[in-house]
């Protein structure tokens, strides 16, 4: 009996869950280790059986539940999907779920994690293409539930959000998308859907829940020890019910010290166990107490990264770099072929290989603090949401990945527009790609507040209305084919440099038009304010 709840410990993800970049890794204590292995399969895991079945039944997200239920109500009018999101195990999925009950909806539910993209794409674009009669479910309908849909976004350059944007707008069916970071879903897959926030679940709506659940089950309890185990929980209904039955199964009565006793471990931990990697432990040390820190290896390597120098110095900081520069290694091969068994080897480097570059003891107090990366990604992250808005225009409109439009096209269009010096390109760009004021701001460098911006915008929709700019090959240059048939004195000359309307001597044009493009492309690009810092 004891193997079978091994496994079962291994492979539910809802039981007592850390987070790992959007997916549930089990967060396994001795505590919860021996209540299941006493228990084997005689066990039934409570948030499964104890799962809302209604919406009503949905704690701690009145307004967000009642938003759901007018969803569903007039999807008939608006036929748009859903995106639910928040903290992991605060009932979104649950919610989901217990709709569709309430609607009479059959559920087909796909997890963008399970699969490569493509396969959990075609397989959301053949349920949501489902005609009604078909269905079998109230009104003809059924739901279609994508869950860790934000996942998505490390598939964007292989065109899978793109291509769940494009499913979820044309989908004949209802279609929820449940998610934890709401922000790292596409612009356009945002925009394409309704968004419903799901908040972390207060303490005074999960301690009645706990209550239930012990009078259903036959627990004699202290009200104490109930709060004290939501408390601990924040704000994760999921994880307070996984800790109530872990506890539970070891006690005969539910008392304030078993609660104490079972408290899990948070976040918060980081801090002492930077001191315990840095000063005190071996590698073998390091390694194990890593089981408890509930970071991601990613979130982790950044703590420790700004973090050592603060106590290492000489031989052994270069070493513990060393090592951490392997666990990066790991983890870009984890990205690059989303084979997530690669996560041990990182996690061995930049544990216990920083641990075993410790050449003396280590003492005193030192002040830890987050990554200063995090810090550098929230000043940056308004221009960064440009530029992937940008980059996603483009490459829609020219057939290529985001990755390519990003890296190579729009810093060719940054350097030949900058400052808006040739203004008949920059409006031309403006048209094709749709910019606003802000778009043109940032890809040329210029202020978006300044009149010659707002000017180009302006005349770039007057453009776009006069033609039908996704109907011409060659809109970026639509003046080559006259200027070829009526040759001028200056068909030498470059288009770009012909268009721009600089008043410029002759001697000095010939001398722009025999300089290597690469030059041109240089110097633009060094003084522009906009896109430079991601160049």
């Amino acid at each position: 009996m004891g193997v079978p709840s091994i496994l079962l410990l291994v492979i539910d993800c809802d039981i007592n869950p850390g987070h790992f970049d959007g997916r549930c890794i089990p967060h396994i204590t001795y505590r919860h280790f021996n209540a299941y292995i006493n228990l084997g399969s005689k066990m039934s895991d409570w948030t499964e059986k104890y799962r809302p079945t209604t919406l009503s039944e949905v704690r701690g997200n009145n307004k967000a539940r009642d938003k759901l239920q007018e969803w569903a109500d007039t999807w008939d009018e608006h036929r748009d999907a859903v995106i639910v999101h928040g903290s992991p195990g605060i009932g979104k999925t649950s919610a989901a779920h217990a709709l569709a009950n309430d609607m009479g909806w059959p559920v087909m539910e796909l997890n963008a994690s399970d699969s490569r993209g493509a396969d959990v794409i075609e397989r959301v674009a053949g349920e949501a293409a489902k005609s009604g009669t078909l269905t079998g479910g109230g009104a003809g309908r059924r739901l279609v539930i994508l869950d860790e849909a934000d996942n998505f976004h490390g598939n964007a350059d292989y065109g899978g959000s793109r291509e769940v944007t494009r499913v979820v707008k044309e989908a004949d069916q209802p279609v929820v998308l449940v998610a934890n970071e709401f922000y790292e879903m596409s612009q356009s897959l945002r925009n394409a859907c309704e968004a419903i926030e799901f908040r972390d679940v207060s303490k005074r709506s999960i301690v009645p829940v706990l209550r239930d659940i012990c009078r259903r089950e036959g627990i004699e309890f202290e009200e104490e020890a109930l709060k004290q185990i939501a408390e601990e929980t924040s704000g994760d209904l999921r994880s307070a019910v996984n800790d109530l039955q872990a506890v539970a199964e070891e006690a005969e009565r539910l008392t304030v010290a078993d609660a104490v006793t079972g408290e899990r471990d948070t976040t918060e931990g980081i801090f002492d166990y930077l001191d315990a990697l840095i000063k005190e432990e071996d590698a073998e040390g390091a390694l194990r107490a890593s089981y408890d820190v509930d970071e991601t290896p990613d979130d982790l390597l950044n703590w420790i990264e700004d973090n050592v120098p603060k106590d290492y110095e000489g031989d052994e900081l270069a070493d513990a770099y060393e090592f951490l520069s392997n666990a990066d290694r790991w983890l870009g091969r984890v990205r690059s072929t989303q084979d997530y068994s690669f996560w041990r080897y990182a996690t061995d480097n930049m544990t216990a290989g920083v641990a075993a570059a410790r050449q003396e003891p280590k003492g005193g107090w030192t002040r830890y603090g987050p990554p200063s990366y995090w810090r550098k990604l929230g000043s940056s992250k308004g221009k960064r949401n440009t530029r992937d808005a940008i980059a996603e225009r483009i490459a829609e409109r020219e057939g290529t990945s985001v990755a390519t439009a990003r890296r190579e096209i729009l810093p060719f269009l940054s350097a030949m527009s900058h400052h808006c010096k040739n203004r008949e390109l920059t409006v031309q760009m403006a048209a094709a790609y749709e910019l606003d004021e802000a778009g043109v701001s940032f890809v040329t460098g210029s202020g978006k507040d300044t009149n010659k911006v707002q000017s180009i915008v302006e005349d770039a929709e007057d453009r776009r209305e006069e033609t039908a700019v996704e109907h011409s090959g060659s809109a970026f240059f639509d003046n080559s084919e006259s200027e070829a048939e009526e040759p001028t004195d200056d068909e030498d000359q470059p288009t770009v440099a012909a268009s721009s309307g600089d008043s410029e001597s002759t001697a000095e044009t010939e001398a722009t038009s025999n300089a290597p493009p690469e030059a041109d492309e240089r110097e633009s690009d060094d003084d522009q304010s906009g896109l430079n810092d991601f160049l």
